[in-house]
């Protein structure tokens, strides 16, 4: 009998043990990191619309699902040791926007999923081996879309007529950058521009390439997107605004930041969009399974403040064409 009852509570323990692990490993909160070179005050909207996109695939911060956010604040050589303390706190999955969080994810970890919520040329910078099958331990969206080029181009003539003479701020050899170079090329075409290139390898090389569109006789320029670029966006549209030059950039920081105007792909729309591939990780699928998908959002972004201090009138017809206006 003292057998049977001893058997007996042995079984009762172990059922009981597992129905206790059973349940803690349903009430496992998923971890996901955030990792970006920028403040936090810079990409409140951004998360916002993560935020949103997961809230509406059922998933409520705070309640089942976790994010750390780790923010470089203007400095690349913290996201080393801030990617490792997301790695070290166990995170399923890690969301990045831009290159160099990307790349120091990468490095930093072959098994943790990777979501890029906003990528330049992910296949040029070698984070992906193709949109279709991206490879690895990563995946994400995009921001480089064809179409985007030429209608820059057309933009700028909208505001100025007048314009003959267009600059292009290019750092990187790639195949983005080519098929971008064609696309402007396509357009200047047919709107009679001639262009003009501009290399820069190095932060010292934007005040050297500036002073060559001036000397060329430029009067309007186009950024072309990469991490250089990217970077030294304040540079960037000092050196713009000091040159009187009419800028259109890849990405609404820049005139957030001072530049003149932008027309690219909605960033928060990206993001929200993101939270579909958190969501498809989380539930067992493989990022080299997922393809990096391209943008389906554009916005068009005008800074009248720039616009007043270079003397210059923004068209109603273009001004009534944006999707935010920064007065």
């Amino acid at each position: 009998m003292t057998a049977k009852i001893l058997i007996w509570l042995l079984t009762t323990f172990l059922l009981a043990t597992a129905s206790l692990a059973e349940a803690q490993q349903a009430k496992k909160v998923p971890r996901i990191g955030y990792l970006t070179t920028s403040f936090a005050s810079e990409v409140t909207s951004r998360v916002d619309a993560l935020r949103q996109g997961l809230r509406q695939l059922g998933y409520l911060e705070g309640k089942n699902i976790v994010i750390e956010y780790r923010y470089g604040e203007g400095k690349p050589d913290r996201l080393p040791a801030l990617a490792a303390e997301l790695i070290d706190l166990k995170v399923d999955l890690i969301v990045t926007h831009g290159f160099p969080p990307a790349r120091v994810a990468k490095r930093a970890t072959t098994s943790i999923p990777i979501v890029m919520a906003v990528i330049g040329d992910a296949v040029g910078a070698g984070l992906v081996a193709s949109l279709a099958r991206p490879g690895g331990n990563i995946t994400g969206l995009t921001s480089i879309s064809s179409e985007l080029y030429g209608k820059r181009l057309e933009l700028l003539r909208e505001v100025s007529p007048k314009i003959s003479r267009v600059a292009i701020l290019s750092s990187e050899t790639s195949p983005a950058t080519e098929i971008a170079m064609n696309e402007i090329k396509v357009a200047a075409n047919v709107l009679g521009v001639q262009l003009q290139t501009l290399q820069v390898r190095s932060p010292n090389d934007f005040e050297s390439a500036f002073d060559a569109a001036i000397k060329g006789g430029a009067g309007a320029l186009i950024v072309l997107q990469g991490p250089l670029t990217s970077s030294y966006r304040k540079r960037i549209v000092e050196l713009a605004a000091k040159s009187r030059l009419l800028a259109i950039y890849h990405e609404s920081e820049f005139p957030e930041t001072g530049g003149l105007m932008s027309y690219g792909a909605s960033y928060s729309d990206m993001y929200r969009r993101a939270a579909t591939y958190v969501d498809k990780i989380l539930k067992g699928v493989k990022p080299a399974d997922l393809p990096v998908e391209q943008p389906t959002k554009f916005e068009f972004v005008i800074n009248l403040k720039t616009a007043k201090q270079i003397g210059l009138t923004i068209p109603p017809n273009v001004l009534a064409r944006a999707d935010k206006v920064i007065r």
